[in-house]
């Protein structure tokens, strides 16, 4: 019998009921069968399908409490749905997985996984939180977990709940303190996050490490990690495969690790921070930048890899590694061996070399590339600790393994050359910061791990016998030299200060002449109330005068660690005033061949201007011989530290350097034609071209600008300064200069945003020597979409590019006359308008070619790169 069938009770009286009634009541019976059969049937299908729906929802609240778990199918969402955590199986594989993934980032790379050794082979998976307060992971005819956070609760289920942060953290709290009993940051796979603590919990014992997947498919722990090492006086990041140590970072110096000097100086993304104390020695890292996903993933090839997400151009998001460590053969532990150190790039065949004073332990092996062996010393260590041993100085280096050094945070660099000197056992020494300012390395026995950096580095002071520091020193060796040195040492000075007085008298006269601009300026008198004249009496009511006492104050007397770079006229340092204003201070050297002359004009020009592109003058100061401008800082730089820079360049996507294409357009079209004046600034290019907090670009350096009259179209000058690169062949050739010679550096400026390059770059696959020819002949050929930065990938608006390309050829042709004025580029830049043909440019100059030669070894080879603005050159 049918189940789904309803039996309805049914009278039949055989004797008294007709034929036709017992039809009627036939049919009744079918129609009613056949309804309750579609109820069922209906009532079946709709349970079926709440069922599905409930499975695959979200929890979109980012909590889990008793009541509240979460099957297979179903996911945890952060509150700001960063974060995702649920059911997972990774690449190919099929086993189950709770983890922690990505929401909102290209692929969803999952960041934590809580089983990883321990896979579920069905969708029988729940995790939930039991009756001990843990969260815990139950199979389908299983009574224990096959995962627990395995706490000891401090109090019911019923006052504990888990919850997934925004940063990519799981913790398990007590509802009422919110005391965190367990999270998912103290136990991470092998992925880094940001403000993920990686290192030693002394209070619990807690160490935390990343260990590597198996496999893409299976996320078991594999035989990779990443460690901080906690057990040396000064702790380092190890890179370890099946315990063999493959890779360090060298030292924490203060500001960040002494074998990644280049993430020191140039990085834009993120900061370490290193806790060292009683309590913990941790390091972690913050993102710079907001809006981006970054992480650090131990791979199980043996690589640290930092990877950072990126637009495209369809809307979407892809990953961009950073780097991955080790990188180079020298980046591998001990490839050198003991006393050896690494160089890629020496005066031999081979990148390994031995330390001041050894020589190869093994010469045969040496010769066949092996340097396992390591170093000894030259004459044994019994010639060390003897009268006139001393040391010799090796530079830019990143320090051998200091787990293997004695650590003294309160010793000068001299104390602790003494220090070493005291021990015979003392091989070496090095200072702990990069200025070698305060704390001291020393090494007692071998040295492991030793290479030269090609950007930044430290010195390292090697412990080497009489006879070596004599053929190091070789000049001195001689006593008699040294007799006569120190003769000529007490001599000099007198004759030097001799010397100095006459000079100084000579030249105060000369400057008391040159500046008479500034005769009613005394030390004691620059201050926001004195009234000073400029320009031969005429007077700049608006800006005003800083006491030197303020700037001393705002920059900390010049502190080495406050100096951004060298501008045109010297060093230009960071301050802060007291009202917590940052500003730039812009000194005049005195070796600088740019004098008073740019300093006045400077003063009086960017005084009078004001447009949202233009950097912003606040004052000056003069004291004595002192002058110093005082401007608004920018926390980005220059534009060429983006542009030009392999890094910089990539967080440049095309709708940001189209915007500093335009608001470099707008700054000088204000300086062209809107401004009180008409001023000409002749030293357009990437370096004065200043980047605030939101990357808008701020035109500096007003130094070789000069005014125009409202009737006057173009003026001679028998000195001719600027930039090779950028200045207008009228200008550079004959003096001539006008609006349309900033116009030429324009185009140059824009033809380098697009393709990343230099102007002055020599092109293999062009004949052309510079950037101006290149892109020339690629427009020639219809390619002229070639010169785009490879950076970009596709991500990119062709005809917006291309619009802007030929643009910037219009800006740079030959004659004067045939490129556009400023505002018609705006309205290029602009609207959608057809544009005119360019004609031939200038400068385009063609190298001889050899076909017969190989250039096979080389895609790109670099050229003479200039920057350097000429003062002074004669125009012919």
């Amino acid at each position: 019998m049918n189940k789904n069938v309803m039996h309805v009770p049914c009278i039949i009286y055989s004797t008294s009921i007709s034929s036709e009634q017992k039809d009627i009541s036939t049919t009744l019976l079918v129609m009613i069968i056949y309804f309750a059969k579609g109820f069922l049937l209906l009532q079946t299908f709709l349970l079926f399908v709440f069922s599905q729906f409930g499975t695959s929802q979200n929890i979109s609240d980012g909590f889990l409490t008793i009541s509240k778990h979460i099957r297979d199918g179903q996911v945890l969402v952060s509150k700001g749905e960063t974060f995702a955590l649920g059911f997972l199986s990774p690449g190919v594989s099929t086993n189950r997985y709770v983890g922690i993934w990505l929401n909102k980032a290209p692929q969803k790379p999952f960041v934590w996984v809580a089983n990883r050794d321990n896979p579920i082979n069905d969708s029988s998976g729940i995790l939930s939180i039991d009756a001990h307060g843990n969260l815990v992971l139950h199979v389908k005819d299983q009574n224990q977990p096959i995962w627990s956070t395995n706490i000891t609760s401090k109090s019911t289920n019923k006052s504990t709940v888990a919850q997934l942060l925004d940063s990519g953290n799981l913790q398990l709290v007590l509802n009422k303190t919110s005391e965190v009993l367990w999270q998912s940051f103290d136990y991470p796979t092998d992925t880094n996050l940001p403000n993920m603590k990686l290192g030693l919990d002394r209070r619990t014992g807690l160490s935390r490490i990343l260990t590597s997947s198996k496999s893409k498919d299976d996320p078991g722990t594999g035989n990779c990690s990443y460690v901080l090492n906690t057990n040396s006086s000064s702790p380092e990041l190890y890179l370890y495969k099946s315990n063999i140590l493959l890779w360090r970072s060298g030292h924490w110096n203060g500001i960040g690790w002494s074998g990644l000097p280049q993430l020191t100086k140039s990085n834009l993304l993120y900061n370490y921070s290193l806790v060292n104390n009683q309590t913990e020695t941790t390091i972690s890292w913050t993102e710079i930048l907001p809006g981006t996903f970054q992480r650090s993933v131990v791979n199980e090839s043996g690589y640290i890899e930092r990877l950072v997400s990126r637009d495209t151009r369809e809307g979407g998001k892809i990953w961009l590694s950073l780097g991955k460590m080790p990188d180079t053969v020298c980046d591998n532990y001990g490839k050198c061996g003991t006393f050896g150190k690494c160089q890629l790039h020496n005066d031999t065949r081979f990148e390994c070399t031995c330390l001041p004073g050894f020589q190869p332990k093994s010469p045969s092996e040496w010769s066949s590339r092996n340097a396992s062996g390591g170093c000894v010393r030259k004459r044994g260590q019994e010639s060390i600790c003897k009268s006139g041993d001393g040391f010799v100085k090796v530079e830019n280096v990143k320090l051998p393994d200091s787990s293997l050094a004695q650590l003294d945070e309160k010793l000068s660099l001299k104390e602790c050359e003494q220090k070493c000197l005291q021990n015979c056992n003392c091989t070496t020494y090095g200072g702990v910061d990069t200025e070698e300012q305060v704390g001291c390395l020393r090494w007692h026995g071998d040295l492991i791990d030793t290479s030269v950096l090609s950007d930044g580095g430290q010195n390292l002071y090697v412990r080497v016998d009489a006879l070596e520091l004599g053929h190091s020193n070789g000049f001195f060796a001689n006593k008699r030299r040294l007799a006569i040195m120190i003769v000529i040492l007490l001599v000099t000075p007198l004759l030097i200060i001799l010397c100095a007085y006459w000079l100084i008298r000579r030249k105060r006269k000369a400057r008391e002449r040159k500046f008479k601009l500034f005769n009613d300026v005394t030390a004691s008198s620059t201050t926001f109330q004195d009234s000073h004249t400029l320009d031969g009496g005429r007077r700049i009511p608006d800006l005003p005068f800083f006491d030197i006492s303020t700037i001393l104050a705002a920059t900390d007397n010049f502190s080495p660690t406050k100096r951004l770079g060298q501008g045109g006229f010297g060093p230009v340092y960071k301050g802060q005033l007291a009202n917590g204003q940052e500003i730039a201070v812009k000194t005049l050297s005195r070796s600088s061949r740019q004098g008073i002359e740019e300093f006045k004009n400077e003063v009086k020009l960017i005084a009078k201007l004001q447009h949202r592109n233009l950097v912003r003058l606040f004052g000056c100061c003069i004291h004595k011989e002192e002058k110093m401008l005082i401007y608004e800082y920018m926390p980005n730089k220059s534009l060429d530290f983006f542009i030009f820079d392999e890094i910089g360049r990539q967080l440049l996507d095309w709708s940001k350097r189209f915007e500093i294409i335009s608001g470099i357009a707008r700054g000088v079209l204000y300086l062209h034609q809107d401004s009180r004046l008409k001023i000409i600034h002749r030293d357009l290019k990437t370096s004065n071209v200043l980047l605030d907090a939101a990357m808008n670009p701020k035109i500096s350096d007003f130094g070789l600008a000069r005014m125009f009259g409202d009737d006057q179209n173009e003026a001679n000058t028998n000195r001719v300064v600027g930039t090779y690169g950028y200045m207008a062949p009228e200008y550079a050739m004959e003096g001539l200069y006008s609006t349309k010679s900033d116009v030429f550096s324009y185009g140059v400026l824009t033809l380098e945003i697009i393709s990343g390059k230099r102007n002055n770059h020599y092109h293999i696959a062009s004949p052309c020597l510079n950037l101006i020819g290149h892109a020339w002949d690629l427009w020639m050929d219809g390619k002229a979409l070639d010169i785009v930065d490879s950076s970009l990938g596709q991500a990119y608006p062709t005809h917006e590019v291309s619009r802007c390309i030929q643009i910037g050829l219009l800006c740079v042709q030959e004659q004067a006359t045939d490129r556009p004025t400023m505002v018609e580029i705006l309205f290029m830049l602009g609207n959608e308008t057809t544009l005119p043909i360019p004609n031939k440019p200038a400068f385009i100059n063609r190298k001889n070619v050899n076909n017969g030669q190989d250039s096979s070894n080389s895609a790109e080879a670099p050229g003479s790169i200039n920057d350097v603005t000429i003062s002074v050159l004669d125009a012919r």
